[in-house]
């Protein structure tokens, strides 16, 4: 494999696995914000945000943990035939199917960029009582989509360099 496609796997990779790292941490967050909830309730002052910043921060814990996911292979797989082939025929099986996962992927990144412009365009904001803006939660969405994306592209690398006896 040439020297810049070895360069663009350990940088994707170096950038997905501290974002998902980082990501981790955001399940504190969800606790600390539940926790003020419920202080905030039993004082019969509850506060408006919490349940929709709540939301926000697990959207945002399980979209930036994604591409991380997808870099330790801890995403669901079939493996009914896909564990009796050899390390060479799982690679070319992995390169049909991260074909069909970065066009749903992109279409999903497609969709979550015009959802984002449209939200910065219109200022749009959830019809709740608290009147978030949404362009941050989309922004982290889109974000996240071009994260896997890349990161697909990088698992579609490994497995080409796989079927071609070579090791990244």
């Amino acid at each position: 494999m040439p020297k810049w496609l070895r360069t663009y796997v350990r940088a994707v990779e170096a950038v997905n696995y501290r974002i998902g790292r980082v990501a981790m941490y955001l399940l504190f967050v969800i606790m600390g914000i539940m926790l003020w909830s419920s202080i905030t309730k039993i004082g019969r002052v509850p506060a408006l945000w919490t349940l929709e910043m709540a939301q926000f921060t697990l959207v945002a814990y399980y979209m930036l943990g994604a591409p991380y996911s997808l870099q330790l292979g801890s995403n669901v797989r079939m493996d009914l035939l896909y564990s009796r082939l050899n390390t060479r025929g799982q690679a070319i099986w992995d390169v049909f199917t991260v074909f069909c996962l970065m066009f749903y992927i992109g279409v999903m990144l497609w969709g979550a960029f015009d959802s984002t412009v449209y939200a910065f365009q219109t200022g749009e904001r959830n019809p709740t009582a608290w009147r978030p803006p949404l362009w941050p939660i989309k922004v982290i969405i889109t974000f996240s989509f071009l994260l896997m994306l890349l990161q697909a592209t990088v698992h579609l690398i490994r497995d080409i360099a796989v079927i071609r006896g070579e090791e990244i």
